[in-house]
């Protein structure tokens, strides 16, 4: 496999008030000699902006403390294609990574216009400025959502995935297909990686653990889907982290088939914990990290809060990601455990809400 070094390199990478894209975006400053970070996000309201401004201050703080890197902020929408190009124009990206899309699978179903615009128009946007510049790598977020109602575990990248149960999903499937297309078709070398319910500190509140903190300190009642049958794959924001930074520094290898035409340089990754855990005991660790942080009293009566529902539409009851490739291929692992993560939550919650 070859590998390019990120030292000194320019980085654009979308969505970086996002969970995951602010997270990158620190370490890149905190562990890249000499590089040059190109941060965008269009910093929409989908849940509260005080977070991925909070996230903002975090990465200027680490860009003051790194005087050799370069961080530079643009707020723009990669649905607006002119702004697209002007960024690709004005600074050159050699790397890109492609974090800005409508997350959420239930918010798909009453919103379906905000996927379109994000998930597909902004996508192809940033395949067509890679394919007008010279981009050494892609890497973009896929999903686990893309496995549906798979019935076989673990979820396998060769596994067939083509009957999706929501909206996201299925965008999330075309940017797999879009990105093979421009890959055979322009030569661009692309990683897609299929991350798996990622959570931590500064998390998405949309996200389970940060809604059940959120209506838990309130005296609301949690709703806990398909009566508490449900398990996924938690994966710790620092752990999915480490694991982008060695696929960017991967990219596909160009090679010409017998045909005398490229092989597409086109690769996608299962990047998750591959420890399923069941929600409610993820719900019972989460409750004794609250009262541990000080977030919830230690009398807290858990159990009137708590109400099992149904299954939602467009959710599964499972996730479990096969991570053979990624061990195979970069020896990654995930180590963070549940209870370790939840409480680097907690503690954050505090702090972040003056609680």
């Amino acid at each position: 496999m070859q590998t390019i070094s990120l030292n000194e390199k320019k980085i654009l990478v979308t969505g970086a008030a996002g969970f995951i894209g602010a997270n990158l975006v620190l370490e890149l400053l905190k562990t890249v000699p000499g590089v040059t970070v190109i941060g965008v996000d269009n910093m929409n309201a989908y849940y509260d902006v005080s977070i991925k401004e909070y996230r903002l201050r975090e990465i200027e703080k680490t860009a003051a403390a790194h005087t050799d890197c370069t961080w530079v902020f643009r707020k723009a929408d990669i649905a607006d294609a002119a702004a697209v190009q002007l960024l690709f124009q004005i600074y050159e990206p050699e790397i890109v990574v492609n974090l800005a899309a409508q997350a959420g699978v239930r918010y798909s179903i009453t919103n379906p216009d905000a996927y379109i615009a994000s998930n597909l128009v902004g996508f192809y946007n940033i395949l067509e400025a890679c394919r007008h510049a010279c981009v050494e790598h892609l890497v973009y977020a896929s999903s686990s959502s893309v496995y549906g109602g798979n019935t076989k575990v673990p979820f396998s990248t060769d596994d067939k995935v083509d009957n999706p149960v929501s909206l996201y999903a299925a965008t999330k499937k075309s940017n797999e297909l879009m990105a093979h297309a421009y890959s055979k078709l322009y030569n661009i070398p692309s990683t897609g990686l299929r991350f798996f319910t990622v959570y931590g500190p500064a998390g998405r509140p949309d996200m389970a653990y940060f809604g059940f903190t959120d209506k838990l300190r309130n005296g609301e009642t949690i709703e806990i889907f398909n009566y508490g049958n449900c398990k996924r794959d938690f994966t710790y924001v620092d752990d999915i982290v480490r694991g982008v930074l060695l696929v960017m520094q991967a990219p596909p290898e160009k090679k010409t088939g017998e045909d005398k035409l490229p092989v597409p340089p086109y690769a996608v990754y299962n990047i998750g914990n591959s420890r399923p855990e069941n929600l409610l005991d993820f719900v019972d660790i989460l409750q004794q990290e609250l009262i541990r942080a000080g977030v919830l009293p230690a009398d807290y009566d858990f159990e009137a809060h708590k109400r099992l529902v149904p299954m939602q539409p467009g959710d599964v009851p499972v996730t479990y990601a096969d991570t053979n490739a990624l061990e195979r291929d970069f020896g990654f692992r995930p180590n963070t455990d549940l209870r370790t993560g939840l409480r680097r939550f907690a503690e954050w919650y505090k702090a972040f809400y003056k609680v």
